[in-house]
C-alpha cells in the first residue's frame, strides 16, 4: 500500500503533526483523535515490545511486523523509523522493500554507526558521509513507487557539530531524498539555521523529545521556524507508562480497580474504540 496523498500533503508548507505510536491500538486511538499522519518510533517499539532502551536492540522483522499490523488497522500515512537500515546498503534495500510492502508512507534512515542509540542519548557515532550516501542511493533504488518517501536523518550535530551536520544533510539531499531530519538540534538558533538552509527546498522534520536535547516547542512554533513535519515520538510511551504506574500502584494497594474507575474505559467503551460492534455485524453476514 502506498500513500500518494502524503507526498502531496508535504508539498504544502503548513506543518504535519505526527504523534508517536507503537502498535495497532495506539495507532487507532491516534487516528480517532484526528491526526493526519503517524510516526512509528523505533524507541517506542524497544520500550513496549522488549521493555528495553533504544540502543539498537530492535530488528528489521520486529519493526516490519509492527508496521504491518498498524497499516492493516488504520488508513493514516505512517512514517517509520528504520534506524540505520539494519545493516549496510543491501540490508537497507531489504528494509525499504519490506517496509514498503508493509504500508510505510515514509521510511527514515539515519547515519549512526551500529549499534545505534536514541538520538538524544550521549555517546553516539556516525558513519562516514560516503557510506550514508550509498545507503540512501540504495534505498531510493529499492522502492517500487516514488510515493514511498525516503527521509534522511543525520545525527552529526552531537558528533561533528552543526555545520558538519548541515553539510551532511546537503549531501543526502543531493541523493534525491524526499525529506530531511537533522536530529537533536540544541537551540532555537540551530533550528533556525537548519530551516534557513533547507526549509524552502525540502520538508524538514522536527523531533520533540520530552527531556531531550532539543527545546520543546508546539507545532505552530515549529512551523514558524520552517519545519513541515513535527513528531512527538516517545511521548505516547511516556504517557502510557505514567498511567500504568498509577494504575498498578492503585490495584496493588486497594486490591481492586474501583478507585481507578474514573480514569478507565469500561468494557463497552473499549469495545466501541476497537470496533467490536462493527466486527460482529460483519461476521453475521457470513452466518
Amino acid at each position: 500500500m502506498t500513500n500518494p496523498s502524503f507526498k502531496t500533503r508535504l508539498a504544502r508548507h503548513d506543518i504535519v503533526l505526527a504523534p508517536g505510536v507503537y502498535d495497532a491500538l495506539s495507532a487507532l486511538v491516534a487516528e480517532r483523535a484526528g491526526f493526519e499522519a503517524l510516526y512509528l518510533s523505533g524507541a517506542s517499539i524497544a520500550y513496549t515490545r522488549l521493555g528495553r532502551s533504544d540502543v539498537g536492540l530492535t530488528t528489521y522483522t520486529e519493526v516490519a511486523d509492527t508496521l504491518a499490523r498498524i497499516t492493516e488497522r488504520v488508513s493514516l500515512p505512517v512514517i517509520v523509523d528504520a534506524d540505520t537500515g539494519f545493516g549496510n546498503a543491501l540490508n537497507t534495500q531489504r528494509t525499504v522493500r519490506g517496509f514498503e510492502r508493509a504500508g510505510a508512507a515514509m521510511v527514515q534512515i539515519e547515519d549512526q554507526t551500529f549499534p545505534k542509540r536514541c538520538g538524544h542519548l550521549d555517546g553516539k557515532a556516525v558513519v562516514p558521509e560516503r557510506e550514508m550516501v550509498g545507503k540512501l542511493k540504495a534505498a531510493l533504488d529499492a522502492r517500487t513507487s516514488s510515493d514511498t518517501l525516503i527521509l534522511a536523518r543525520t545525527d552529526a550535530v552531537a558528533v561533528e557539530g552543526l555545520e558538519a551536520a548541515l553539510d551532511r544533510a546537503e549531501a543526502y539531499l543531493a541523493c534525491g531524498v524526499d525529506a530531511l531530519f537533522i536530529e537533536a538540534l540544541r537551540s532555537p538558533e540551530q533550528m533556525d539555521a537548519a530551516c534557513r538552509r533547507f526549509g524552502d527546498r525540502v520538508p524538514l522534520l522536527a523531533n520533540m523529545v520530552e527531556g531531550g536535547k532539543t527545546p520543546i516547542q508546539d507545532a505552530d512554533a515549529l512551523q514558524k521556524h520552517g519545519f513541515r513535519i513535527a513528531i512527538f515520538p516517545g511521548g505516547t510511551a511516556r504517557a502510557v507508562v505514567h498511567t500504568l504506574q498509577g494504575y498498578y500502584a492503585s490495584l496493588h494497594q486497594h486490591r481492586t480497580t474501583q478507585p481507578w474507575r474514573s480514569q478507565m474505559l469500561d468494557f463497552e467503551e473499549l469495545n466501541e474504540v476497537v470496533g467490536t460492534p462493527d466486527l460482529i455485524r460483519n461476521g453475521q453476514k457470513y452466518e
